[in-house]
């Protein structure tokens, strides 16, 4: 349980054989190759290794990802929430037998819904010409007409609030050669035509403008407003049965949506495995790279690497390359859950501490006693356990499951020991059934409304021990990197001046805290320069009295959230048996419990992870960590069973 340790590979291989030997390095899946050292760039017989496939790989990944997208979008597939992944085998995996025809399955499914999408965008525009056309419809003249030699004709409109009367009059002041005819109108505009000689028709215009009149231009169309309109319908007709087929064809080729799938993750091995060959220097002959390795599969490695003509050797990082290791994390079957908690927050540098075995403990108890539930408790763990079973999650989201699996078994435990099943349910059902009862619930040894302060003192009591534990870790990890100094200063001095207190309070006198104060001013004496050996003294004692201080105070949160979480459920079911109705009661429990366990599952979440990287990480954690990312198989739809 802890930091594993990493070898760094320096590997010549020739070029020839280089494909093959990264398609062995994947199936092995435990060597990482990083990117070429600058000395290694210097080198004047080496180039780095051109790939030009590799743009061509990621760009039909993506489409076959889109295309899988399109299949969900027009056939859902089969399979519930909880269906696992199903399973497949490497060298199935690896096989590109059928690569070309399903990729050409995939981007038929592309080319069928850019015409789908083509033919929307031509369906919004006759509808755009239908809503535009309308309110022309009763004009038995061509819209492209524009009068005779003689004659103008001008379509335009008015707002709907001006009086086709007064339009009338202003035309007749201005020419007697002139008329206005309505088509049609609305609320907002009035649809009108005007007729007038040629000479006449700027005086016209002149005379209808004050009055908001604005000519319209449908010269685009040819034939009258109905026969456009009947087209347009005609168009949108065809259009929706070409769409229809088009989709109905994307839903055809659904039978080849596990092939598709199939033929996404083999890309998606390719694009890995070009990724990395674009790391490597090479010449005509050989090709070299630089990687790293776990000390614990190094002779797996080998044992591969040897099928090969290729040179190799491993060594261990020296320290100034420690920034550059890359960090894995081995840990138990309980541990291991709380990496989705340490990769939130930053992995651990190479040197550092891994905190899961440390923190694990802490993070399920603390959690246990924010939810307190029983009720909360056994769906949390079913709820985990159905997801674990069934769906078989990996990765992050299996440490998430299995997380909160064992949160939900700690929200048992503190319960049992609150009473809570879902708040004061049981007492409550207990009274509608039978209203002179004299139970008085689930036992207990802590009730959260009685017993605050109580429950306050031990939060505290808890977080002091959560502290005093980080420091034991961060005065170990001083000792073994021999920095005596700040063990003495860090740990020491102050584990010293809380025995001093504890002391005072039990009166057996202040000579233990006089003792960590003489430690205080030997360790700012120790450690500062100059002026700074006193005004370090000050320092010490403002930084780290307010400091735990605090760091004790936020351990408070965990009677808040336990308290909270209680009332907010009784007041649910207290507000459910005002009726006198078990039915009523269920329901309002039911939906304000509901609501409660959502909150308090993010809400404890949140806040354990707060005293974790804050409260405890600050006392020993060196952060800063390069993920270990080796080249192996990464699937997305299936789950390799080898």
């Amino acid at each position: 349980m802890a930091i594993v340790k990493m070898k760094k590979l320096k590997l010549m291989v020739a070029t020839p054989q280089r494909e093959e030997l990264l398609r062995e390095l994947m199936l092995l899946g435990c060597v990482e190759i990083s990117e070429p050292s600058a000395a290694l760039q210097e080198e004047t017989f080496l180039e780095r290794v051109d790939s030009p496939e590799l743009i061509r790989l990621r760009t039909e990944h993506t489409a076959m990802n889109n295309a899988i997208a399109l299949l969900k979008k027009y056939a859902k597939e089969k399979g519930g929430l909880l269906s696992p992944l199903p399973e497949v085998t490497s060298s199935e995996l690896l096989d590109e037998t059928n690569l070309q025809v399903h990729m050409d399955k995939a981007n038929q499914v592309i080319a069928l819904d850019d015409n789908i999408r083509r033919l929307t965008a031509e369906e919004g525009v006759k509808h755009s010409d239908i809503a535009a056309l309308t309110p022309w419809a009763d004009l038995d003249l061509p819209l492209d007409c524009t009068g005779t030699e003689t004659s103008a004709l001008v379509l335009g409109t008015f707002p709907g609030s001006v009086d086709f009367a007064q339009a009338v009059s202003a035309l007749a002041e201005a020419t007697e050669k002139a008329e206005l005819f309505t088509i049609s109108s609305e609320k907002a505009l009035s649809y009108v035509a005007l007729v007038c000689y040629r000479e006449d028709l700027e005086a016209a215009q002149l005379a209808l403008r004050p009055l908001g009149f604005a000519a319209v231009n449908l010269n685009e169309y040819q034939g009258t407003a109905a026969e456009n309109i009947a087209a347009a319908e005609t168009a949108l007709k065809n259009i929706a049965a070409e769409k229809e087929h088009c989709a109905n064809e994307i839903i055809a080729l659904a039978e080849y949506r596990g092939q598709i799938k199939l033929c996404a993750d083999t890309l998606a091995t390719k694009v890995a495995r070009a990724e990395a060959e674009s790391r490597l220097m090479c010449t005509d002959s050989v090709s070299v790279f630089q990687g790293w390795v776990p000390a614990e599969n190094e002779e797996a490695m080998a044992a591969v690497v040897e099928k090969f003509d290729c040179a190799w050797s491993t060594e261990d990082p020296v320290e100034e390359e420690y920034p550059e290791v890359p960090v894995k994390l081995k840990n138990g079957k309980i541990s291991r859950s709380l990496n989705a908690v340490t990769e939130m927050y930053s992995l651990p540098a190479y040197d550092g501490i891994d905190p899961n075995p440390y923190m694990t403990p802490f993070f399920i108890f603390f959690y246990g006693m924010m939810m307190a539930d029983m009720g909360y408790g056994i769906l949390m763990v079913l709820a985990c356990a159905l997801v674990l079973k069934l769906k078989k999650p990996g990765g992050m989201m299996k440490n998430f499951f299995e997380l909160f699996f064992w949160c939900g078994l700690s929200t048992i435990g503190w319960g049992a020991v609150t009473g809570g099943f879902f708040g004061d349910a049981p007492v409550q059902v207990a009274k509608i059934l039978n209203p002179e009862t004299t139970w008085t619930g689930l036992p207990y040894l802590i009730n959260p409304l009685e017993d605050t302060v109580t429950i306050l003192i031990g939060a505290v009591a808890m977080g002091f021990v959560h502290i005093i534990t980080g420091t034991v870790i961060g005065f170990i990890d001083n000792v073994k990197r021999k920095q005596y100094l700040a063990a003495f200063t860090d740990q020491l001095t102050w584990w010293v001046a809380f025995l001093g207190i504890g002391c005072m309070v039990l009166g057996l006198g202040p000579w233990v805290l006089a003792a960590a104060g003489v430690m205080i001013v030997v360790g700012s004496f120790l450690s500062g320069e100059g002026l700074g050996k006193v005004t370090g003294i000050f320092g010490a004692l403002y930084n780290n009295v307010t400091g735990y201080f605090g760091d004790l105070l936020s351990y408070a949160r965990l009677m808040a959230l336990m308290l909270a979480g209680s009332v907010i459920a009784q007041v649910f079911n207290t507000i459910g048996a005002i009726p006198g109705n078990l039915f009523i009661f269920l329901l309002i429990s039911l939906v304000g419990n509901t609501l409660n366990f959502g909150l308090n599952l993010l809400g404890c979440f949140v806040h354990d992870l707060r005293l974790q990287c804050l409260e405890f990480f600050g006392k020993f954690y060196k952060d800063g960590g390069i993920a270990f990312r080796p080249l192996e198989m990464k699937t997305k739809f299936f789950t390799i069973t080898e």
